[in-house]
């Protein structure tokens, strides 16, 4: 893909490289197990527990897109956006948004 110029490019683009539901899956395990860091992390004091939050969220990730997705981490180009995204996703996903947001893009799971 060339360069993205804006959000509003990039998160079809975003939602292009999460294609696959497997992929999707592991991305929304890994987004709540980053709230289960901060929520154990404020719950007990234990601000050690912050460090699992970019374990889980990119962990899951990263291992969706190099054995499920077989493409590249968006975070890898776009650190900030793809962060944004990912949060977008899980948040839309959860509002029950995604299967629209997907059709929106045409938007289909690739082989």
């Amino acid at each position: 893909m060339s360069e993205v110029k804006s959000y509003a490019e990039f998160w079809p683009y975003y939602l292009r490289e999460h294609s696959k539901p497997v992929t999707r899956s592991l991305h929304f395990v890994g987004t709540t197990l980053v709230f289960v860091a901060l929520a154990a992390a404020i719950w007990t004091g234990n601000w050690w527990l912050l460090l699992l939050m970019p374990v889980a969220g990119y962990g899951f990730a990263w291992l969706a897109h190099f054995t499920v997705e077989k493409n590249q981490p968006a975070t890898f180009t776009y650190p900030v956006w793809s962060l944004i995204s990912d949060f977008r996703m899980f948040f839309v996903w959860l509002l029950g948004g995604l299967g629209g947001e997907l059709r929106k893009y045409n938007i289909v799971a690739r082989a």
